[in-house]
């Protein structure tokens, strides 16, 4: 047990490189992290750096893992099976692809085409952004293990819900004609090599960060100016725990925002530590990577409104559900 409190407080939360930081601040700048701008600058450097580091070595790991299931071999595995069991197979597979909801749509597209039904494919595409293998370890990294895997298991519950209720709504003949007219080619798989195995892993970390790197900025500003800058009884008069309206509200501004969750994991760490309750900071970060507004509007030129629409209210009554839940339970997470 002191060997994984250990590893996991030196290698996820890096208190190493917090205490490191707090020396730059504090002897390098000579101001002290208890102060508004010490404690913003040490907010800043230590998360950025941190996130950095984790998201690099993991996404580095995890496309190794998933150079072993390329679209064609994940499609013919999900189309070996049927029913709820294909849609937790597919949330399952979502775990393995470090994309944000942008970049699932065009293999979305592929498994649609392909003949896969769209229940599945829809499990796979609320899966993909919000629970990756990635995200897991920085939520434990952030918070705990309890709360990672309890966020994990939330989000694959919701991937398969989501994708089942789709499916039993038969609504195939809301998706776009031409999404079916894109037939796959049934082309052999070709097994890599592990030296083109670590090349596919290197040039995905660098399209990745490349991706991101903003977003990270911004939300881990975002976070050292809320942790730092706004009084707790401001937040606590807005998203309190004892405000019922506060998971609803999270869920609400996510939408419109588009970050991939290591942006918005910041701005969920700095809100609970002001005294915002899980379950909101949670809400907020789901909303923000399943449905933002510039992925729907991919997703429409794909679907039509009736489907667009049945997909936004069953995954928001999820998010809803699992904030509200995390409010009034996530004490035992702690």
């Amino acid at each position: 047990m002191f060997i994984f409190d250990w590893l996991n407080s030196q290698l996820l939360k890096m208190e190493w490189l917090s205490n490191l930081v707090k020396t730059l601040v504090e002897q390098g700048f000579g101001l002290s992290i208890q102060e508004r701008l010490g404690g913003s600058i040490h907010f800043f450097i230590y998360d950025v750096i941190k996130i950095f580091i984790l998201l690099s070595v993991l996404i580095f790991a995890i496309s190794y893992i998933q150079s072993f299931f390329p679209p064609e071999r994940t499609r013919k595995i999900l189309g070996r099976f049927n029913g709820i069991t294909a849609n937790t197979l597919a949330a399952l597979l979502g775990t393995v692809t470090p994309f944000c909801s942008c970049s699932s749509i065009p293999l979305f597209i592929g498994f649609t085409s392909a003949g896969l039904p769209i229940g599945v494919t829809f499990s796979f595409l609320i899966s993909s952004p919000l629970v990756d293998l990635a995200s897991v370890l920085l939520l434990a990294s952030i918070f705990n293990w309890k709360i990672a895997i309890a966020y994990v298991v939330v989000g694959l519950i919701l991937a398969v819900i989501g994708g089942t209720v789709i499916s039993k709504a038969k609504m195939e003949e809301y998706v776009e004609p031409f999404v079916f007219g894109n037939q796959m080619a049934d082309v052999e798989v070709e097994e890599l090599t592990t030296r083109a195995r670590v090349e596919f892993a290197k040039s995905q970390v660098k399209d990745i960060v490349k991706r991101v790197w903003l977003y990270i900025l911004i939300g881990v500003g975002i976070g050292a100016a809320i942790h730092n800058w706004i009084p707790d009884h401001i937040i606590s008069a807005v998203l309190g725990q004892d405000k019922w309206y506060s998971v609803l509200l999270a869920t609400v501004v996510g939408v419109p925002m588009y970050a991939d969750i290591f942006g918005t994991l910041p701005i969920a760490e700095a809100l609970v530590l002001k005294g915002v309750g899980i379950g909101t900071a949670l809400a907020f970060m789901m909303a923000v990577t399943a449905l933002s507004l510039p992925s729907m509007i991919l997703l429409k030129k794909v679907v039509k409104t009736k489907l667009l629409a049945v997909f936004v209210g069953v995954v928001t009554v999820g998010i809803l559900i699992i904030g509200y839940t995390f409010n009034a339970f996530g004490y035992l997470l702690v």
